[in-house]
């Protein structure tokens, strides 16, 4: 390429010799230039191989026009312009635009009026400088007929329109392709500037094939061949963020509009007053003036965009913190004009963090997005949805009091069904907390009143309990403490991070549609070795994980809180099965445990003997059975609830009695029928005196107080004697029977020998 400009310039050869042999590098550099721009097409994909594809056609048509043009000026001796050349080398800028435009380029964040009148400057401009320096000339010459006019007019128009494109194109060209959209664009202003000054000379009658004129084509060639090089060894497109449009984008117009004034104010004034060259001007001047007015609208829905994302979540697109103030700010003065109730909803996520550990961020993400959408779905126009961080939303309901409840439970019912995250259906509820600002509070402020439905959604989360709690001043005594459920979760065996989420989804919807099971443990006389009572065990037939028992799942139980619909359906299908031993003459007495908090609600008593009396039983065939640790921690929230279940005839058993620390002092005070002594109390007495000392001393104390005793964990007939020696009551274990279903435990109390250690 060096070689060939420095012997163009030198001039060491002339005459047809000059010409064959230009002619031939010419043909060879836009050939090699269509070789690579086909590799590049062939390694490529999608639109930048058709990209690819179009500029080697047009280059291909470059290269057939530069062999008709050797056959015409070498071997037939004849002018070569104007030719079938023309058609092959005109190909080229057809090829080349359609390539540019195939590019992949950042236009999505521009309208198409703004792109369109840029190009229209940009080829306005370019059009007065071609017509100053080249088209002017070609107009007024004598030496072109019409044919000749028509075809050298071509060159300097399709030069125009395709540096138009290609400028419009790589100032907003995707960063992978800025290099190689460069070195075309170079190069195609080279073939450009060769085209124009061709025509130029050809005016006049001063072009030969040899002239330095050819170094512009060579060049631009080389250029392609390079970005053909590029492009081959550059990846596939990949998707890239939008950006903001640089400076080179903003004065794109401007640059080639100011060079066209330069150019036409050196010229003669009566010069300009000939051709088109007024009529353009005065189509830039309007473009320019147009271009401005689109500016400036723009900016203004811009600045009016910008004000909406400054109050705006950028996540959901709900109201942000600032939003939501100034929506309240105005409720609450319609509140003191109208008379009319404001209520608002402070709202968090349960297992938000969970989803985050397990599946990510960009699931959490996609979680609220999800629930912005279904809170924004519960709420009327006049009311405004918030998140003001992280997974806590507020809803801001205007109207009568009414109004805001609907919407509360709307907002409830709303996570009835599971979220699709990530591909997987998670159950994912919501602590609400409900304060309403009602007209007799006049002093009221907004961030109080924030404060009160943050205290009632509090609450909610401490007890777990589905649907809205509504803010009342006891509330604000309550005090948060999870950590024990917490410590429970991480010590239970099945309950890992990556699981957690999925299984508590199964288990919610295990418990909801019944899917659980009872087994019954059958509990012995030792004195006439009879079945005499049973617990209740809860067991999960999990579909992939097989037979759970309750130690496997109530860590989940206890930290979600389930314990309310665990414990309706522990005590209704024990009852139920209780009822269908009554019915087959059987009268069974059946223990079921039962947790906190459900303990301490205080309609629990009316709950069980509505159920006792539904089903015919009397209330002496159920046992209550709480564990030690909950009933010695929280004895006065409960002690109500337990006296009245006493009073009602339901016996009241202390489980796992042992596993604590409790004093045997405690024991006087404690609201209790039953002593459960723990299976890890009972295990060793045979080999350990100490501990047998021990036991020994609690069922004489036990009995001592009125007690009945029961020893958990038998698991041998020596340790059967040693209690029998002891006086201890009841026994139950594996040595006696593993865990029934309802009907095994029928057949068995009605078989005439149903014994324990036979």
């Amino acid at each position: 390429m060096f070689g060939f400009i420095l012997w163009l310039i030198g001039g060491w050869s002339h005459g047809e010799a000059l010409a064959v042999v230009d002619d031939a590098l010419l043909a060879a550099f836009s050939l090699t230039a269509t070789v690579f721009a086909g590799l590049a097409a062939r390694s490529a994909h999608g639109r930048i191989r058709v990209a690819w594809t179009a500029l080697a056609i047009g280059l291909a048509g470059w290269v057939v026009g530069e062999i008709i043009w050797t056959y015409y000026e070498a071997v037939a001796h004849q002018d070569p312009f104007p030719s079938l050349a023309d058609a092959g080398f005109l190909l080229f800028p057809v090829g080349a635009c359609a390539a540019l435009l195939l590019f992949p380029d950042d236009y999505s964040n521009l309208s198409l009026g703004r792109v369109l009148l840029d190009g229209l400057i940009v080829a306005g401009s370019l059009f007065l400088i071609s017509w100053v320096t080249v088209l002017g000339r070609v107009h007024e010459t004598d030496t072109y007929n019409n044919l000749d006019f028509v075809v050298s007019l071509a060159y300097p128009v399709s030069d125009v329109v395709v540096l138009t494109v290609a400028a419009m194109v790589l100032v907003r060209a995707k960063t992978s392709q800025r290099m190689i959209l460069t070195l075309l664009t170079v190069g195609i202003a080279c073939i450009a500037v060769a085209d124009s000054a061709f025509v130029y000379l050809g005016s006049s009658e001063n072009y030969s094939s040899g002239d330095t004129v050819d170094i512009g084509w060579a060049a631009g060639f080389l250029l392609i061949t390079v970005a053909g090089a590029a492009g081959r060894v550059s990846g596939p497109a990949e998707e890239e963020p939008d950006e903001l449009p640089g400076w080179a984008s903003i004065w794109l117009p401007y640059a080639p509009l100011l060079l066209a004034a330069l150019v036409t104010a050196a010229e003669p004034p009566g010069a300009l007053k000939s051709g088109p060259v007024l009529l353009v001007a005065l189509l830039l001047v309007a473009g320019v003036m147009v271009r401005q007015f689109l500016a400036v609208n723009e900016n203004r829905k811009l600045l009016v965009k910008l004000a909406d994302q400054a109050r705006r979540d950028p996540l959901t697109g709900l109201a942000n913190r600032t939003l939501l103030y100034e929506r309240f700010e105005h409720a609450m003065r319609l509140r003191e004009r109208d008379q009319i109730s404001v209520g608002v909803m402070s709202l968090d996520l349960n297992d938000f963090k969970l989803v985050n550990d397990t599946f990510g961020h960009h699931a959490g993400d996609e979680l609220l997005h999800l629930v912005a959408g279904r809170l924004a779905s519960c709420v009327r126009a006049t009311d405004t949805v918030a998140r003001l961080g992280g997974d806590e939303f507020v809803i801001l309901v205007e109207g009568n009091a009414d109004a805001v409840h609907v919407v509360a439970n709307r907002v409830a019912a709303a996570f009835d069904d599971p979220f699709l995250v990530d591909g997987r259906e998670l159950v994912i509820l919501p602590s609400i907390g409900l304060a309403t600002a009602d007209p007799d509070e006049p002093d009221l402020s907004v961030d109080e009143l924030l404060r009160r439905s943050d205290v009632a959604m509090y609450a909610a989360k401490r007890s777990r309990s589905r649907g809205v709690q509504i803010f009342t001043p006891r509330l604000q005594s309550l005090r948060i403490d999870n950590e024990e459920p917490r410590r429970a979760l991480a010590r239970s065996p099945i309950v890992t991070g990556a699981n957690q989420l999925e299984l508590l989804g199964e288990l919610r919807r295990a418990i909801s549609r019944s899917e659980l099971c009872l087994v019954y443990q059958p509990q012995i006389d030792l004195r006439t070795s009879q079945i005499v009572a049973t617990e209740a065990l809860v067991r999960w037939d999990h579909p992939r994980r097989g037979p759970l028992g309750a130690e496997e799942f109530l860590p989940l139980v206890r930290r979600y809180g389930l314990m309310g619909p665990l414990n309706d359906f522990v005590v209704n299908r024990a009852l139920d099965d209780a009822q269908r031993w009554q019915e087959a003459s059987v009268a069974l007495p059946v223990g079921v445990n039962l947790f906190a908090p459900p303990l301490a609600n205080l309609e629990l008593p009316g709950v069980i003997a509505e159920g006792l009396a539904d089903r015919g039983l009397g209330a002496g065939i159920l046992t209550v059975e709480i564990t030690e640790h909950l009933l010695l921690d929280n004895l006065e929230p409960m002690r109500t609830v337990l006296d009245q279940l006493r009073q009602d005839g339901v016996r009241i058993a202390l489980d796992d009695f042992g596993s604590g620390y409790s004093a045997l002092s405690q024991l006087c005070d404690l609201p209790v029928d039953q002593l459960k002594l723990d299976r890890d109390f009972i295990a060793p007495i045979v080999t350990d005196e100490r501990t047998a000392d021990v036991v020994h001393a609690v069922v004489d104390f036990a009995h001592a107080l009125g007690l009945s005793i029961v020893a958990e964990g038998v698991e041998d007939a020596e340790t059967e004697a040693q209690l029998r020696a002891y006086g201890c009551d009841l026994a139950q274990g594996y040595f006696y029977s593993e865990p029934l279903t309802c009907q095994e435990l029928l057949d068995q109390l009605k078989t005439p020998t149903s014994t324990g250690s036979s």
